[in-house]
């Protein structure tokens, strides 16, 4: 099922089950590795050389949401809490953003053909200093997701903020 524009709104088409059953893919224990600009890895490894950054997905409230926590332990990066549920009508989705810093936001969310995007380009709970998108694209094996955060300022171009590549773990790393 591919989402539709109509009149700018992504409008996905199929129930909210189904919409919900497609996230199955993420569930799980991931490990996140983030990259700055100037392709400088943020101080996080699975290899051992930094401490790991931790990301579970996993299914809440008979599987009505999607809940996603990500742990970072890195000082003044945030610990995040997110929430995915499905438009009862449409099947659209929509992620509800919370961290350690008490910052809350709505993204909008799509999830097609392998391909995860979330974009924010309103005020919601938070004023809207920038605008901001993330593309993610599954591998083949759904093992990996390759992805970049752009952000916008003042209605101009998207810009690179930074990429992270999300790694299944192997049992026992994320535990």
């Amino acid at each position: 099922m591919r989402p539709q524009r109509e009149n700018g709104v992504i409008v996905v088409t199929g129930s909210r089950a189904d919409a919900l059953a497609r996230l199955d893919v993420f569930v799980g224990e991931w490990v996140v590795e983030a990259r700055f600009p100037g392709d400088q890895p943020a101080p996080s490894s699975v290899t051992g050389d930094g401490p790991v950054v931790r990301s579970r997905f996993e299914w809440a409230l008979d599987r009505q949401f999607l809940l996603q926590r990500t742990e970072v332990p890195i000082p003044g990066a945030p610990d995040a809490l997110m929430i995915v549920g499905a438009d009862l009508e449409t099947g659209a989705y929509t992620q509800h953003y919370y961290d350690s810093r008490g910052v809350v936001r709505l993204y909008a969310m799509t999830f097609a053909d392998g391909v995860w995007t979330l974009t924010r380009e309103s005020p919601d709970f938070t004023p809207l200093e920038f605008r901001q998108r993330f593309t993610g694209t599954f591998s083949r094996d759904g093992n990996a997701i390759s992805g970049a955060w752009e952000k916008g300022r003042d209605g101009g171009e998207w810009e690179h903020d930074f990429a992270l590549t999300y790694r299944r773990a192997a049992t026992g790393v994320c535990g």
